[in-house]
């Protein structure tokens, strides 16, 4: 494992960890979510090894929100800055991802895939609905969040302190309470996360806003824990009903980890197979359909169970 920088457009930069193998032609991107530092999400570990032994590269992909506050460098301005969940801004999701896929681009990989866990794949929606990024070969749509469940406790007095915080202009001062009774954040913060739908983009409703969602002209994958908490009590459903609104809903593939939660406890090995096993057999779809231009289409509808994992085509 080593230290991967990644300079934004706007300066900023981003910490991250490459696993490498040499040679390799694939990468995974995981963009990470709120508070999703090794630390508390050391499944990446897992995820690297896993696919590293397989022949493919990973990065474990902070954005601004990996910790609470972290400092960094900004190559414009040539000093420090403190970045964290404390006074992330949602509309900075597409260059934080942009300048991970350009040094990717730069370092020749054949086969990109762009992979997000949690807000982090709220984040992937998000690019990949604006963007179109031809760089992406797959998106892989690990436990997204369900930001109506995650804010269901704050209350109207609280949202109305944030508006008016915000608009009497100190949005850069901290709220006087925590965000969700957890996320210590300045108003501007807690404005995009209670008022603005940039990564309100999955729900459990079947008529909520997929705008977003529908938007995305990929194919992939989605994949989730069968005791998620973050998805509205009903995980599985919540995952086909996101699948359901995406253009390419039919070529996608669905991945069920039988009893465990958000961050995958007690089967982060299990869910790094997975996860190494779909990428693989991308690839190698990859190069035959390079070597075969008409391929035979292969089954759909098929679904199969190995290990406490379910895997489902959707139809």
């Amino acid at each position: 494992m080593k230290p991967f920088d990644a300079a934004t457009k706007r300066g900023t930069v981003l910490n991250g960890a490459l696993f490498d193998t040499k040679d390799a032609d694939s990468v995974v991107i995981a963009i990470t979510g709120i508070h999703g530092n090794f630390y508390s999400n050391p499944f990446y570990y897992d995820f690297g090894e896993a696919l590293n032994a397989a022949g493919i590269d990973f990065i474990y992909a902070q954005t601004n929100d990996a910790f609470d506050r972290i400092y960094t460098k900004n190559v414009r301005t040539g000093g420090l800055e403190t970045i964290g969940s404390w006074n992330e801004r949602f509309a900075y999701t597409d260059e934080d991802i942009e300048a991970y896929l350009d040094i990717c681009e730069k370092a020749g990989y054949r086969h990109i895939y762009l992979a997000g866990h949690s807000l982090g794949a709220n984040k992937v929606i998000y690019y990949l609905s604006r963007r179109h990024d031809p760089r992406v070969e797959r998106f892989i749509l690990l436990s997204p969040a369900n930001l109506s469940c995650m804010m269901s406790g704050v209350t109207e007095r609280e949202k109305e302190r944030i508006r008016e915080q915000t608009e009497r202009g100190d949005g850069d001062k901290k709220l006087p309470s925590p965000l969700m009774g957890w996320v210590d954040c300045v108003a501007y913060t807690a404005y995009d996360w209670v008022f603005t739908d940039d990564l309100n983009n999955v729900h459990t409703e079947s008529d909520g806003d997929f705008s977003a969602v529908s938007k995305i002209t990929h194919s992939g994958a989605l994949l989730i824990g069968t005791y998620d908490t973050f998805a509205g009590g009903d995980p599985a459903g919540f995952l086909r009903n996101i699948n359901r609104h995406m253009m390419k809903a039919d070529e996608n593939k669905l991945i069920f980890i039988e009893q465990t939660g958000h961050t995958y406890q007690q089967k982060h090995r299990e869910t790094a197979a997975a996860l190494t096993e779909l990428v693989s057999e991308w690839r190698a779809s990859s190069k035959a359909t390079s070597a075969k231009p008409s391929p035979k289409p292969g089954k759909s509808g098929a679904a199969m169970k190995k290990g406490g994992i379910s895997h489902e085509k959707a139809v």
